[in-house]
C-alpha cells in the first residue's frame, strides 16, 4: 500500500505544531491543515444548536447537518454550513468545548473521513495530536514535537496576546501553564485516541530551539522521508 502523502505533525498543546506546521507548508508548497481548528468549530456548532456533547440520536442528527468547508481564502480558514468561524474558534471557551467533542467517537469518525478526503486533493502539512497514530497512519512523514511544559505556556499565552484573547485577567501564565498540564493529562489518557508518539515518527524536541530552526528541521526531515520512499516534492504535490 502507498504512503498517504501527508506530513503528520503531533504534540501535546503549544508545542508550537501550528506556527511551524503553516512555515512549512508554505515552504514546500502545501496545504496547511490545522486538525484542530475542525474540532474547534464543531465544538462550537455544537454548542450553538444546544447539542448535548454526548453519544445519541441529537448528535448524529447535527452531524449530519454540517456541510465543513476547510481553507476557503487566505482570510477563512473554516466554515460550516457557509458560517466563517475563523475568529470564533479562536475564543477562550470553544478550546474545551473541542476537547470534550474530540472524545466523542461520531465526531472523530465525521472528522477523519472530511480529513482523509482532503489530504486525497492535496498535499499536507497535517498538525494536531493522532494524524500520525490514527488518522494518517500510513503518511510518508511522521515528527513528533515536544516541549517543556514552561516553554509551552509561554508559547501559549504568548500566542493568545498576539490573537488578542488574552484581554482576561485570568490568562496569566500561571493560568496558561496549569490549563498546558491537565490538556496533557486528559490528551494522554483518553479512551479513543490518546495523545502519543507513533512507533516510527521522527521525534523533534523543540524547548531550546526558535522558530526558525524547528521549521528548518521539519522542512529537512520531510525531504529525507520523500526520499526514503522515493517521492519528490513539486508544485504543492508529491510525486
Amino acid at each position: 500500500m502507498g504512503k498517504a502523502k501527508v506530513i503528520a505533525i503531533d504534540g501535546p498543546c503549544g508545542s508550537g505544531k501550528s506556527t511551524v506546521a503553516q512555515d512549512v507548508a508554505a515552504r514546500i508548497g502545501a496545504v496547511y491543515v490545522d486538525t484542530g481548528a475542525m474540532y474547534r468549530a464543531i465544538g462550537w456548532y455544537l454548542q450553538e444548536k444546544g447539542v448535548s456533547f454526548e453519544e445519541g440520536d441529537g448528535l448524529q442528527v447535527a452531524l449530519k447537518t454540517i456541510k465543513m468547508s476547510y481553507g476557503v481564502s487566505p482570510e477563512i480558514l473554516v466554515t460550516i454550513n457557509g458560517k466563517d468561524l475563523t475568529k470564533k474558534i479562536r475564543e477562550k471557551q470553544v478550546s474545551q468545548l473541542a476537547s470534550i467533542a474530540s472524545k466523542l467517537p461520531s465526531v472523530r469518525t465525521f472528522l477523519l473521513e472530511f480529513q482523509r478526503d482532503f489530504a486525497r486533493q492535496n498535499l499536507c502539512v497535517m498538525e494536531g495530536r493522532d494524524i500520525g497514530t490514527v488518522i494518517f497512519p500510513d503518511a510518508f512523514c511522521k515528527i513528533y514535537l515536544e516541549a517543556s511544559p514552561e516553554v509551552r505556556a509561554q508559547r501559549r499565552l504568548l500566542q493568545l496576546k498576539t490573537e488578542g484573547s488574552a484581554k482576561d485577567s485570568a490568562l496569566t501564565y500561571e493560568w496558561v501553564l496549569e490549563d498546558i498540564r491537565v490538556r496533557d493529562e486528559r490528551d494522554m489518557n483518553r479512551e479513543i485516541a490518546p495523545l502519543k508518539k507513533a512507533a516510527d515518527a521522527l521525534l523533534l524536541e523543540t524547548t531550546s530551539l526558535d522558530k526558525d530552526e524547528v521549521v528548518d528541521k521539519l522542512v529537512l526531515m520531510a525531504k529525507e522521508q520523500a526520499k526514503r520512499f522515493g517521492l519528490e516534492f513539486g508544485n504543492g504535490k508529491v510525486a
